[in-house]
């Protein structure tokens, strides 16, 4: 069977850029008449992709956007993921969906995929390992080859790209300043997102109303849980003094785990601990009791995600200023937190 072949061989064939061997092939006029001619024939001659060569001189366009998402059991991603997909065909567009599976390997292969293959665009929430490594070359490589980013929720400053974020900071700070309205003195936060981007600014939030408040930030009571570690032991170990009265959860699982546990021990809730969480995932409002959370509207935000994108795309923009959007978050009271 002959090898396929991609825009990258065919870059690597002319001693070229994909962005070039793209632009030839969607007949642009920045691309010299000998140099379009020339990628067209080599092209056509090894059968790449012929009906995607001919679309292309047609419309321009492949009409296709790369989606790269960390975790699909997370709630927030998969609302995300079909905010975007509303939009995308909406606007007749169409997905290629991957996971990166908190994986920097499996992600810096998945861009050099995409890229080598005929899309216009990819939208991107980081690895885990990818926050940690601060290591971004694959990303600006792709935007260095012409192929426009759009990042949400898990960003990184070092790359130059149209962004959409949650004030993860002010979302933490309402929910802590929430229970303290309700009349919690001792709150501990649980955390097992220390290591992202997103968790250091939920504690940030949390450490800000602690502050406006006259209350003091007790380092053991901010819990941070690693991958490897036991989630029961060090909870317990918070709990034992038995004056925790309210405890905020950075994510789903770690609210659940929480519920489970504080249940077992015997606590009233929300009258002797008050519970609330950062992501509203569908499960929380079906618990008993049900889990008072923050809304980060992850529909809205794949929708505009994938608005930022085919904006970029269809305006043809090389533009070197970015947009960043910054989606306010809402509280939503349920049984784990007194009333006011």
């Amino acid at each position: 069977m002959p090898k396929r072949i991609t825009l990258k061989h065919i870059a690597n064939t002319f001693g070229v850029s994909i962005a070039t061997v793209s632009k030839a092939l969607s007949d642009s006029y920045e691309i010299s008449t000998s140099t379009k001619e020339k990628i067209v024939a080599y092209a056509k001659a090894n059968n790449y992709k012929s009906k995607s060569i001919d679309l292309n001189l047609l419309h321009k366009k492949t009409k296709t956007i790369g989606v790269i998402i960390p975790n699909i059991m997370n709630s927030f991603f998969a609302k995300v993921f079909v905010g975007i997909e509303a939009k995308a065909t909406e606007c007749g567009y169409h997905l290629i969906s991957c996971i990166s599976n908190e994986s920097f390997e499996k992600e810096a292969k998945t861009i050099e995929l995409l890229k080598s293959d005929t899309l216009d665009g990819i939208i991107i929430s980081l690895a885990e390992e990818t926050q940690i490594k601060q290591e971004y070359t694959h990303i600006k490589n792709a935007i260095n080859e012409g192929v426009p980013v759009v990042m949400f929720d898990r960003v990184a400053d070092a790359i130059a790209c149209d962004k959409i974020v949650i004030d993860d900071v002010e979302g933490a700070y309402r929910a802590t300043k929430h229970l303290i309205k309700t009349g919690c003195k001792h709150i501990a936060l649980v955390s097992v997102i220390d290591s992202l981007s997103v968790g250091k600014l939920r504690v940030e939030g949390f450490e800000n109303a602690l502050k406006e408040h006259d209350k003091p930030i007790v380092d053991r009571n901010i819990v941070r849980i690693g991958k490897h570690e036991d989630f029961d032991t060090a909870l317990k170990i918070v709990l034992a003094d038995k004056t925790i009265d309210g405890i905020l959860c950075l994510e789903e699982t770690s609210a659940v785990h929480t519920l489970r546990l504080v249940k077992q021990m015997n606590y009233k809730i929300p009258e002797d601990i008050a519970i609330a969480c950062f992501t509203n995932g569908s499960l929380l409002q079906h618990l008993t009791p049900s889990i008072s959370a923050i809304s980060q509207h992850g529909k809205y935000i794949g929708q505009t995600a994938a608005s930022m994108l085919i904006k970029r795309i269809e305006n043809d923009t090389q533009a070197t200023s970015f947009e960043t959007k910054v989606v306010k978050t809402t509280f939503i009271e349920r049984e784990s937190t007194k009333k006011h």
